[in-house]
């Protein structure tokens, strides 16, 4: 009877297989009816092109854990490569610190190169914190200058300082990276003109701000 459940083990071998095939077939002609019902959506347009993936080999410029993501420097000199904490996570990585070299595979998006899958990964080079020079520690310094024009005379992000020239003045002011990163600037490059404050540090001139155009940013400390 329809609705009732039929106990195949009652029914001789040749009738199980039967029973066993109608039901098989009428869960397949469900299946295809959901298929058939489902929601779609329609693109428009030629489909996406193939996604190219490169595989660079590279070190850590910097890992920031509470951002949750840190950029590779490509040996190939490609631009830099942004590495999402989430892909340490999936691929099995510690965070790395600065200088760690890795290999990965990364992918073009829409705001620039991406990790995409970490292959391999080497602390031996890297600069942890407890080995750091002290000399690299950026110390506190006041600004006793107002904002002035200056040339990018040299600038290492790997190494992750430079040093700038004021017109006029031979004086090299000393350019850290953490200052840079305070107004969004990612690298510096010979003959660049930039605005920067500046007082005296404990090796001589060094920069508390610098910006690619004051009218741009936050409000100005005078």
């Amino acid at each position: 009877m329809p609705g009732e459940k039929r106990n195949l083990r009652s029914l001789p071998m040749e009738e199980q297989a039967a029973a066993r095939g109608e039901e098989q077939e009428r869960r397949d002609t469900q299946q295809e009816r959901k298929e058939e019902t489902k929601p779609y959506r329609v693109v428009e347009g030629p489909p996406p092109e193939e996604v190219t993936v490169y595989r660079i080999t590279g070190f850590i410029k910097w890992f920031d854990v509470a951002r949750g993501y840190g950029f590779v420097i490509p040996d190939n000199g490609m631009a830099d490569v942004l590495i999402h904490h989430s892909c340490l996570i999936r691929d099995k990585y510690p965070v790395p610190p600065e200088g760690t070299r890795v290999v990965c595979d990364v992918v073009l998006r829409q705001k620039g190169y991406q990790v995409l899958k970490v292959l391999q990964m080497d602390t031996s080079t890297a600069i942890h914190p407890a080995e750091r020079p002290a000399r690299l520690r950026k110390p506190e310094v006041v600004p006793t200058s107002g904002w002035v024009e200056a040339t990018v005379k040299w600038f290492n992000r790997g190494r992750g300082y430079g040093f700038l020239n004021e017109d006029d003045d031979p004086a090299d002011i000393f350019v850290h990276m953490e200052v840079l990163r305070k107004t969004g600037i990612d690298e510096l490059t010979p003959g660049q003109r930039v605005w920067v404050r500046y007082g005296e540090g404990p090796k001589g001139l060094m920069a508390t701000e610098v910006r690619r155009d004051l009218e741009e940013g936050p409000p100005l400390d005078h």
